[in-house]
């Protein structure tokens, strides 16, 4: 460890281990249940099915780097923990019986440098450039363009304006999309459309607050932080990304209403008022969430824990 250390007996951290659990599983479990039962949901899957942790590992509470937890020696074989070294025991007045054991954040680093460097590169843009508020989601429209030779991605929705009516909206409109995953999958048909061509390099630079994809990732770049970030920030991003993609799908050209989602109308002056009141308030709601993750990176800069070690 690099930094002073919150040591937490049992008492302490098993009730947050089991409130993260039962938090998370109010998303996983109903997600499970439908999986087993083959059924899918064209809103609520997204964060399970897109993004790459597993609702078990969501549900898993961890922490973060700096904290030791007493009483759980059998933590220490789990990925990326240890148990306390003697030296750091006895600064903090510890025995080898207490079982104490903490995130290895050595390791974490030494294996995950790569990860670290890209989520705080894109984080830095995410914070440093202004927030685009013109694009209207128009980045699923992109995705449904030209429907009837290329097919539809949500195959078993349909679209509320039809196939010609959605391209039209595709055609008359100014697509800006800044963000490579949802650029990714615009149709052929739709990419010279867009007055930007987004890769993944450039995604150092062109991420802004206001783009809902870029707010949603706030996420991935969460758990690509597990163990070292605490769950609980987890799940603040998590849910964060949970409200806006029930926006990104509301606003989508896909019928939704026999699922419980009525319509962000786009393609009205109306729709798009409202489009950009909840753009902003996710962007109010990310910044705190963005600041929190770059402090969780902060602690993770080799030259700064070499500086901490001195």
């Amino acid at each position: 460890m690099t930094r002073p250390a919150v040591v937490l007996p049992r008492e302490e951290w098993g009730p947050r281990a089991r409130a993260h659990e039962e938090r998370a599983g109010r998303y996983a479990d109903p997600f499970v249940a439908r999986r087993h039962r083959g059924q899918k949901h064209p809103v609520e899957d997204f964060l399970f099915t897109y993004y790459t942790l597993k609702p078990a590992q969501l549900k898993r509470w961890h922490p973060g780097a700096g904290v030791v937890l007493l009483d759980a020696a059998g933590r220490a074989g789990e990925k990326f923990y240890r148990h306390l070294r003697e030296a750091e025991l006895r600064s903090l007045g510890l025995t080898a019986g207490d079982g104490a054991v903490t995130v290895d954040d050595d390791a974490f680093r030494d294996r995950r440098a790569p990860a670290v460097d890209f989520a705080r590169a894109v984080l830095g843009a995410h914070a440093g450039n202004p927030g685009f508020f013109g694009c209207f989601g128009l980045h699923e429209w992109a995705m449904a363009y030209r429907s009837e030779d290329n097919g539809l991605r949500h195959e078993q929705l349909d679209l509320r304006l039809g196939a010609a009516g959605t391209d039209a909206v595709v055609e008359q409109h100014r697509i800006r999309c800044t963000h490579f995953d949802a650029f990714r999958f615009f149709q052929p048909q739709a990419v010279p459309l867009n007055e930007l061509q987004p890769t993944r390099a450039a995604q150092r630079t062109l991420e802004q607050p206001g783009c809902l994809h870029a707010t949603m990732d706030l996420y991935k770049w969460a758990y690509k932080l597990v163990p070292a970030v605490e769950s609980e920030l987890l799940m603040d991003c998590f849910e964060l990304a949970w409200d806006v993609r029930a926006t990104d799908m509301r606003a989508a050209p896909y019928d939704l209403t026999g699922w419980g989602y009525e319509p962000v109308r786009i393609e009205t002056a109306e729709g798009k008022a409202e489009y950009v009141r909840r753009q902003r308030a996710f962007a109010d709601r990310a910044e705190p969430l963005r600041h929190r993750l770059a402090e969780a990176l902060e602690t993770l800069d080799p030259h700064r824990a070499t500086e901490g070690a001195a």
